[in-house]
């Protein structure tokens, strides 16, 4: 029986475990660690910073994972050999026969000086709390939205963020008291497409939000409350919200993997140089978006190739780079974001919404992966 074995249980992990379960449990042994105790939706932390829940209630604890031939192993991974496919962890070690890179990106807080005592962040869960508890002592000024490098997850978020605080501060009353700007290294929101850019550009300018791009904030100074930009100049804010710079995992950079920064892979099968060692998601080095839904498409390539494999069966299946991402633009609507950046001659997207109706479809998304990656 072969041993696959999947460090991380995001979006990529779960999809991955569940797909080679539902086909081959009889066939294969699945092994899924990860150093949490539970998998959170990227888009619940904004639930916890603007509608107050706190992270057991958008937490679904890794313990209701219950896919036949899958174990769930609450551990912390310390070192990756990719030529032994062995991976060691604070309470073992695990030889696979098939192992799959799958552990995101972490945030650098200080890679950018003066951010971790003069900013706020809403990427991790603590950070959506701790800016959930900071925003009732904020009463007017200017908010200042960094995007702090790239790439980064979930190229709307910093829009979403900007939208929902807007509706929260007209809800406050202090929404004429405040000034809204994101300062971001892109040239336009969504670069890929000039469309799609300009309709966020549209929204943000209906909620009298400035973005201003090709700029980038290199620097915090808490106690002048000003961020110093690259070229040296220095904007004032009286709330500072940073999208932190992102990483590989140490343990990734540590393993010889991500030699240029991030996990090479071959674009259509996701394999690495290392043969029967996959990578997917985040924390691959293919220039697109880094985001859930392109992790779990990822995931669902490997796992068909897999699949197709271990029945003595040809797969032509390759990766596309494709993904629906949702958005909230607040009032209760929600826009679906629809892009391909692998499967044509360019990457395109395109903004679909936003509708009340794709709010139900959001939820219907989530609650259909609880169903499907957790089990009965």
């Amino acid at each position: 029986m072969k041993h696959v074995v999947i460090l991380g249980a995001g979006f990529g992990g779960l999809e991955l475990a569940s797909r080679l379960s539902d086909a081959l449990a009889d066939q294969v042994r699945v092994t899924v660690i990860d150093q949490n105790d539970g998998f959170t939706f990227g888009f619940s932390k904004l639930a916890i910073l603007f509608e107050g829940k706190d992270a057991a209630e958008v937490q679904i604890p890794y313990s209701e994972l219950a896919k036949p031939g899958v174990e769930f192993r609450w551990e912390r991974i310390t070192a990756i050999d990719p030529a032994a496919r062995r991976v060691t962890t604070d309470r073992g070690s695990y030889d696979a026969d098939i192992l799959v890179v799958a552990l995101g990106a972490d945030y650098d807080i200080d890679a950018t000086p003066g951010f971790a005592e003069g900013g706020l962040e809403y990427y991790s869960i603590a950070g959506a709390e701790r800016m959930r508890d900071a925003l009732p002592s904020f009463t007017g000024g200017t908010i200042l939205i960094g995007v702090l490098g790239q790439p980064f997850k979930c190229p709307p978020a910093p829009f979403e963020g900007a939208f929902l605080l807007h509706d929260q501060l007209v809800e406050r009353g202090i929404r004429d008291a405040t000034e809204i700007r994101i300062i971001a290294p892109m040239s336009a929101p969504v670069p890929i497409t000039p469309a799609v850019s300009q309709q966020f550009l549209a929204e943000l300018t209906a909620r009298g939000v400035e973005y201003v791009g090709q700029k980038q904030v290199v620097e915090l100074d808490p106690p002048a409350k000003e961020a110093v930009l690259e070229d040296g100049e220095r904007v004032p804010y009286d709330l500072f919200v940073g999208i932190p710079i992102h990483r590989v995992p140490a343990v990734v950079a540590e393993s010889g993997l991500a030699e240029n920064g991030w996990v090479a892979v071959d674009r259509d099968t996701l394999m690495t140089p290392f043969p029967d060692v996959y990578a997917v998601g985040d924390v691959v080095a293919i220039p697109m978006a880094k985001a859930g839904v392109f992790a779990e498409n990822a995931a669902g390539v490997v796992a068909d190739n897999l699949i197709a494999r271990l029945r003595g069966e040809a797969s032509e299946r390759r990766y596309e780079g494709e993904g629906n991402c949702y958005l909230e633009f607040g009032g209760g609507r929600v826009a679906k974001v629809e892009a391909n950046f692998l499967g044509g001659p360019a990457p395109m997207a395109q903004l679909v919404g936003p509708t009340a109706e794709l709010a139900v479809d959001k939820k219907a998304f989530a609650s259909e992966r609880r169903t499907r990656w957790f089990g009965a």
